[in-house]
């Protein structure tokens, strides 16, 4: 398995299925060169392997489902909840679409599991680029899981070694995001999106829970839509 398939299947919910992998997740890090990566994995993975399915799904949801600061929903933290959101879950849909990955009928293509699913098929460079379009919010919720001693603290450090060295311009926007969160609705000063994405922010749906952070929908993400194979813009 690659780092971001790791990645992707234990910052997904623990499920019965997802756990019964549970041993094979553990044989493929402990073969993972990077120590960077290796051995905060393998922390994580003794610190859960003593809890019952129930206990590790509870604390699953209190950790990224109540706490709108560790929101696993990455556009939520640039857009909050406005229509600019639905543009930008457009073009992710379109950029799954380009990959011939499959969205989960059920679950946002924001979602970072999936998009950890979206690297994993895109390969190292390409996977990576993607990602560092969400850089700040995957720094703010590595934050707030550090700020909160949670196990998961440590993937999301594996992740963030994974990516590279944060730039001046990232951190500049990491600290304008902790610092003004994510913005509000301002109903009627502003056009509505395109028909196709109003129906991807249901109530449900829009109250991803999470706080300040990322997806500026910038060139190199709409360059990758396009150099996909059968993408489109």
């Amino acid at each position: 398995m690659s780092p971001y398939k790791l990645l992707s299947l234990l910052l997904d919910y623990p499920d019965a299925e997802l756990l019964a992998l549970r041993p094979e997740v553990a044989a493929a890090v402990a073969k993972v060169p990077a120590a960077e990566i290796r051995e905060p994995l393998e922390r994580f993975l003794a610190s859960e392997a003593e809890r019952s399915a129930v206990d590790l799904q509870t604390a699953y949801v209190a950790t990224f489902d109540f706490d709108r600061r560790a929101s696993l929903h990455l556009t939520y933290f640039v857009h909050g909840d406005r229509r600019q959101r639905g543009v930008a879950l457009l073009k992710l849909k379109r950029l799954f679409a380009a990959m011939e990955l499959e969205l989960a009928t059920d679950e946002l293509p924001d979602h970072l599991p999936l998009l950890l699913e979206l690297a994993d098929i895109a390969g190292p460079e390409a996977g990576a680029e993607v990602l560092r379009e969400f850089r700040p919010a995957i720094e703010l919720i590595g934050a707030r899981l550090r700020e909160q001693e949670s196990p998961y603290a440590e993937v999301l450090g594996a992740l963030s070694w994974l990516l590279g060295p944060v730039t001046d311009e990232t951190l500049e926007s990491i600290l304008h995001l902790a610092a003004q969160g994510p913005p509000e609705e301002q109903v009627g000063l502003e056009p509505f999106a395109p028909p196709e994405t109003m129906g991807m922010l249901s109530p449900s749906s829009a109250c991803a829970p999470g706080e300040p952070a990322p997806l500026t929908q910038t060139t190199s993400m709409d360059a990758t839509v396009a150099a996909a194979p059968g993408g489109t813009r």
